[in-house]
């Protein structure tokens, strides 16, 4: 009988099972122990201080030890249109004449951030004298008061809020004194008021001035129709023709009826058998001469007559004069139409006025809350935070693809 001994068996079956297990198994490899401390691991630890501890700690030691208090001075306004309903819109509906493409408080917008006020301002209250601040350069002015330099400082500490909705508008001035905020809070307020005032005078400036223009070219085809008229009736000596013709007509036709009751007189005394050489025959055939005579010549009136500018026809005069006729009567049109759209206008670029309304006046603070330095902290600490772990993780990809 074999002994186990001599096989390089256990004898137990748990034994054989571990030892079939072994043989059918690779090698097992051995538990890893501890992680030791590294160069790359410090370089990322130093790496994190010189990423995030140190700007957020020299940043805090700025913002607590170095930087100024800054106070801040609100004032809330908004653009107003006032329309006020006129008389000769009652009596003759007169409608708007003109639109605005733009919002007056989007001008105001960018007004109020333009260089244009931030020159304006300085003006009157001295910018430079007001944030010139050596102690504190990151908050301060600085050494350049250049218009561009004061410009751009300007959109730092000017702060404009702007509800398209409600056409709100609210400025808010950051200063190193409380007064200095209210100051340029005012100051800034009574420039915007003034521009928009300028843009009322502008625009009932344009309004009327088409009108003006439009009403003096009627004016002057008036004067010029007139001048016409005047003319041709120092010429002719005629100061209507219409009316002289029906004059003439009157003349001509009197002529007739009494030629008609001449010859009726005559031929009664031709009937009654009175001798021709009556006298009373003979003057009434004198006066039928004497009629017809007339007759002739204010018919000859009909075709020329005798003017300044030498003998001329009646129906040239009748042309001309109704030439002129028209032309004046086309001018007085004009010059009343021209004269109600002025009056229109006038009516309307008066009715219609803008004006800035203040809802909030330029505060003083007591307080000041600027800089924002626990939140200037906190938004430096987690971008630089963001930035260290993103830079990190480059690291480590670029590591792991050797």
């Amino acid at each position: 009988m074999v002994d186990d001994e001599d096989t390089g068996m256990t004898g137990t079956p748990d034994a054989k099972k571990t030892d079939q297990a072994a043989a059918a198994s690779p090698a097992l490899q051995p538990a890893a122990g501890l992680a030791r401390l590294q160069l790359r691991h410090m370089m990322v630890g130093l790496s994190f201080l010189v990423c995030v501890v140190f700007p957020v700690t020299v940043s805090a030691f700025y913002l607590y030890v170095v930087a100024d208090d800054q106070y801040a001075s609100h004032v809330g306004f908004s653009v107003r249109t006032e329309e006020v309903g006129s008389a000769i819109e009652f009596l003759g509906g007169i409608t708007e004449l003109s639109g605005s493409s733009s919002s007056d408080t989007d001008i105001l917008y960018e007004f109020i951030q333009s260089q244009q006020i931030v020159r304006i301002v300085n003006a009157q209250v001295d910018l430079a004298s007001i944030y010139s601040n050596p102690s504190d350069p990151y908050f301060g002015l600085g050494d350049d008061t250049r218009i561009e330099a004061l410009a751009e400082y300007w959109n730092r500490v000017v702060k404009v809020f702007y509800d398209t909705s409600s056409g709100l508008i609210e400025v808010r001035v950051l200063a190193f004194h409380p007064e200095d905020s209210q100051l340029i809070a005012q100051t800034l307020f009574d420039e915007s008021s003034r521009m928009i005032n300028d843009l009322s005078a502008i625009a009932r400036a344009d309004a009327m001035s088409y009108a003006e223009e439009e009403l003096e070219r009627a004016v002057l085809r008036l004067k010029l129709a007139r001048q016409a008229k005047t003319a041709f009736q120092n010429r002719t000596q005629i100061v209507d023709p219409q009316a002289d013709i029906q004059g003439q007509m009157g003349v001509l036709n009197s002529l007739q009826q009494q030629l008609a009751v001449t010859q009726i007189e005559l031929q009664q005394f031709i009937l009654d058998g009175v001798s021709p050489e009556d006298r009373r025959v003979q003057q009434s055939r004198q006066r039928i001469n004497a009629i017809n005579s007339l007759i002739e010549q204010e018919r000859t009136k009909f075709g020329r007559i005798e003017t300044g500018m030498g003998n001329q026809a009646y129906s040239e005069l009748m042309a001309e004069f109704d030439a002129i006729a028209v032309d004046l009567e086309f001018a007085e049109k004009s010059y009343l139409s021209a004269q109600a759209a002025r009056d229109a206008a006038f009516a309307e670029a008066q009715r219609k006025s803008r004006y800035l309304a203040k809802h909030v006046e330029p505060t003083m603070a007591e307080t000041p809350l600027y800089p924002r330095r626990l939140t200037i902290l906190m938004i430096l600490g987690g971008l630089s935070f963001i930035g260290w772990a993103i830079l990190t993780m480059i690291y480590y990809s670029l590591r792991d693809r050797r």
